[in-house]
């Protein structure tokens, strides 16, 4: 099923189609509407996507992008791309063998958060717990939402491209 079918069935939740310049076209979708895009995904029929494959995230410091001047015209104006962090959900229809990679942009700041879909699709608990531990990305509704790779104590997220990796941990030393 091509993209553009899949957006119509999800509506005004899905904010841009992407399908030039990357391996895997995707779609991106309303942060605040990640919970009922995935069910509707899941529970729709003709859309069929019942298999949670993976959930990565993504930090991506603020940048421009250079958009191409048309022949004969001025260059437009950069672009500041919207939002630092990156949420990736890939989806697989065990029925019809479909593929789906949905995108979630975060905002610029220090707490991204973003609605768990572990209701839909359990798999997604562990997931977003290593988003959580490696970028400090926070899911509302997460049944136990805590550090999965890190201890417990660690300071930081070690993912995030403005971490600093501390020199020593409990008096040992990390060089």
């Amino acid at each position: 099923m091509e993209l553009e079918t899949i957006a119509e069935r999800l509506g005004d939740a899905v904010l841009e189609i992407v399908t030039e310049g990357t391996k895997d076209p995707f779609l991106v979708v309303e942060a605040s509407r990640i919970r009922e895009v995935m069910a509707l995904c899941r529970d729709d029929s003709s859309l069929a996507f019942d298999l949670l494959v993976s959930i990565t995230g993504a930090d991506y410091p603020p940048r421009e992008v250079k958009k191409k001047a048309k022949k004969g015209e001025p260059a437009p104006e950069s672009e500041v791309v919207p939002g630092r962090f990156e949420l990736v959900y890939h989806l697989l229809s065990t029925k019809t063998g479909g593929r789906l990679v949905l995108k979630v942009r975060l905002p610029h700041e220090d707490a991204p958060s973003c609605d768990s879909i572990s209701e839909v699709h359990p798999a997604a608990e562990w997931h977003e717990r290593e988003a959580f531990d490696l970028l400090g990305i926070r899911f509302f509704g997460h049944p136990d939402l805590r550090r999965i790779l890190c201890c417990e104590d660690w300071v930081g997220h070690p993912l995030r491209k403005d971490y600093v990796f501390p020199k020593e941990f409990h008096g040992i030393s990390a060089e």
